[in-house]
């Protein structure tokens, strides 16, 4: 345990080596941002605790993070702690927030886990760590909260063995249960830390009597559980029958980073105890910037690498942009080189050059100015652009493109209006600034309805954002469901519908006589067809007639949806010398399909989406049952580990509210993807519904 002054920030010349580029994950409420706080505290970046309950907390600066007590958006802080510089991002935890821990994830080189001792693995917990498991970020665990009735450890370490399917390796025992919980035996020094009442670092002592036996027989499990896993370990507990804390602290540093075992420490965040011991794994276990591989890029249709060396040519990935009323701030993790203020470097996705500003250590909503940054920092810059999360700036004489983080399809969807007609400029803009900020944020407009629609990744997500441009721009915003795009097609056609159009208004007047059978057609679309003979209507009025009937499906007779899936046939007609004319034609055609929709037997098409529903096991019943009082047809079923994969054709109209139901379902495990996949019939009992709503 060291116990020694929180040092200075690492200098450039070391921090490929000297520097951790870790996150912060975990389910709601399982203590993430107050641990954070803690390591602010200890390491001494604050000289006083924030608490979530009271909005006092660093990284939970939002007002509406605040105000809701819960982590919205990914906040970065830069600490110091036994020669090492820290950078921490504390992520959301609740899972319509799962886009801002996967851009994380894309740039960090480790994570810390942070179960409650209770809940243990819980399922946003279960759901972050596939996460970190998709981008190979080694990992240590943290159980929290063990001061709490019902804490327990080893129940803790048994749901991450059974849920997640990880070697847990327990480093510590913790001294007294729950409210007595006092402080934690360094399994690997074979010590005690203790945490006296009020005091905010530890005290070193030997193991008590009581729990020394234990602490041996602890002790000797985790050397053959280690032995196990690691050759160099195993000759000597093989030679010896034991590890000394030097193989066993080198071991444990090896399999964390290959991802071979988790190291397991605990303690409870909010009354400081275990801290330090956890400061103290995070700089002994989890990798530097120069343990990880070379960041792997393309160059035109070839691959490169590119080392965190200082002195390599410069490569940067964008990660997150906050677009300010006074500006854009752009965070960045430098992979290789050097970037200094004022330097002109290459966004190598749209081939413009951006000058650097100012480049900012971020402390959360704080920013501290340096002159540069080098391989291996995560700093934030002001003075770009253009630059997108998931761009790579680069040198411009060395260009590389790095992959960006994946941004998950959106899930739920509301329409979006200016509650004043006036505002509808202004609210446009600060559409763009949030879709800008928010790549997991979708903004499109319904060629269909004309309605703006704001797509994201639940319910609250959406509820989030829309706070955010009322709070922020101070706009009144008129939220509802987006309607939806039916269609009408004919279900029985009509055959020899004669329309003859006639307008005599002095002067030349408009004649047109046509004769037209309107059917079915498989599948959607028109198709027009003229059986016409003898010239009866030349060639330029069968021309004009189509383009009347096109413009005839623009609206149909149920509910003036567009019209869709029929073939209409001009088999006669009839011109006047000096009155029939394209223009005369064309009213024909728009007046007499509409005229025959009407005698037709007409049917309302609805849009139908292919979802795939991934459920655990034990919640496919449910799942099933919804998804048939949604009007869901299963199509098909298919097991993996642990899941069920559905697929079912569902009706859009259907699915509002449904990504909500399916967490609800399933504890937040569930997820589901949606594609269209064309029209359907409404069931004849819901068409009325449907029409009058």
């Amino acid at each position: 345990m060291r116990t020694t002054t929180p040092t200075t920030p690492t200098t450039f010349r070391d921090a490929a080596t000297a520097v951790r580029n870790l996150g912060i994950l975990a389910h709601v409420d399982a203590g993430k941002t107050t641990l954070t706080e803690r390591v602010l505290y200890a390491t001494g970046a604050i000289h006083k605790r924030g608490e979530v309950h009271e909005g006092t907390t660093v990284t939970d600066f939002d007002t509406q993070e605040r105000d809701r007590g819960i982590t919205i958006f990914a906040a970065a802080v830069s600490c110091a702690w036994d020669g090492h510089r820290i950078n921490l991002i504390d992520t959301p935890g609740h899972v319509d927030f799962s886009d801002e821990v996967e851009r994380s994830l894309r740039v960090l080189d480790g994570a810390v886990a942070v179960f409650d001792a209770v809940a243990g693995v819980e399922p946003q917990s279960e759901s972050v760590w596939r996460q970190a498991d998709r981008h190979g970020v080694p990992r240590i665990a943290f159980v929290n909260k063990m001061d709490r009735v019902g804490a327990d450890l080893d129940a803790a370490v048994a749901s991450l063995r059974e849920r997640l399917h990880v070697v847990p390796l327990v480093v510590q025992l913790p001294i007294g249960r729950e409210d007595g919980f006092t402080g934690v035996v360094d399994l690997v020094r074979m010590r005690a830390l203790v945490w006296g009442a009020g005091q905010d670092t530890c005290r070193v002592s030997a193991v008590p009597d009581e729990l020394r036996e234990e602490a041996r027989l602890r002790r000797r499990l985790l050397d053959e559980q280690v032995a196990e896993l690691h050759p160099a370990a195993l000759d000597e507990y093989c030679a010896t029958s034991e590890l000394s804390a030097d193989t066993l602290a080198g071991a444990l540093r090896e399999l964390t980073r290959g991802g071979e075992g988790v190291v397991v420490l605990c303690g409870t965040a909010y009354r400081n105890r275990g801290v330090e011991p956890l400061l103290d794994a995070i700089v002994a276990y989890l990798p530097a910037p120069a343990d990880m591989p070379p960041v792997r890029g393309t160059l035109g249709a070839a691959g490169q690498e590119r080392r965190p060396d200082p002195a390599a040519p410069f490569a940067a990935l964008a990660f997150k942009v906050n677009a300010t009323a006074t500006g854009r701030l752009t965070c960045l993790r430098v992979y290789s080189g050097t970037m200094s203020k004022g330097d002109t470097v290459l966004d190598a996705g749209t081939g413009r050059t951006e000058r650097i500003g100012r480049i900012l250590r971020v402390q959360a909503d704080r920013h501290a100015e340096v002159e540069r940054a080098v391989a291996g920092d995560i700093v934030a810059v002001v003075g770009l652009k253009t630059t997108r999360a998931g761009s790579t700036l680069c040198a411009p004489d060395a260009p590389l493109v790095l992959e960006p983080p994946t941004a998950a399809a959106p899930v739920v969807s509301v329409a979006v209006e200016a509650r004043i007609a006036a505002d509808t400029g202004r609210l446009a803009t600060a559409l763009a600034r949030l879709v800008e900020e928010d790549p997991s944020l979708v903004l499109r407009t319904d060629p269909e309805t004309g309605q703006t629609v704001l797509s994201g990744m639940g319910e609250l997500h959406l509820e989030v954002a829309v706070e955010k441009i009322r709070r922020s721009h101070g706009l009144g915003i008129e939220v509802g469901r987006p309607r939806v795009a039916y269609r009408e097609t004919v279900a029985s056609g009509v055959s020899g519908l004669v329309y003859r159009h006639v307008k005599q208004d002095g002067g030349a007047g408009q004649f047109a006589h046509v004769v037209i059978d309107v059917e079915p057609l498989d599948g959607e679309g028109f198709e027009f067809r003229s059986t016409v003979v003898g010239g009866r209507v030349p060639q330029e009025f069968v021309r004009a007639v189509e383009a009347g009937c096109r413009d005839a499906l623009v609206e149909g007779p149920l509910g003036g949806h567009p019209v869709t899936g029929l073939r209409v046939t001009l088999t006669d007609g009839a011109t006047h010398s000096k009155d029939s004319s394209e223009m005369a034609f064309r009213a024909a055609g728009r007046f007499g399909l509409r005229e025959a929709l009407r005698a037709g037997v007409m049917e309302l098409l609805e849009p139908v989406v292919e979802v795939v529903v991934t459920v655990p096991d034990d919640a496919v019943g449910g799942v099933l049952g919804d998804l048939a009082a949604r009007r869901g047809r299963v199509s098909g079923s298919a097991a993996r580990t642990g899941t069920t994969v559905i697929t079912a054709a569902v009706p859009l109209a259907e699915l509002f509210g449904y990504a909500s139901r399916l967490r609800s379902r399933t504890q937040g495990r569930g997820t589901f993807t949606a594609r269209p996949t064309g029209y359907a019939p409404v069931p004849a009992a819901l068409t009325r519904e449907t029409l009058s709503a």
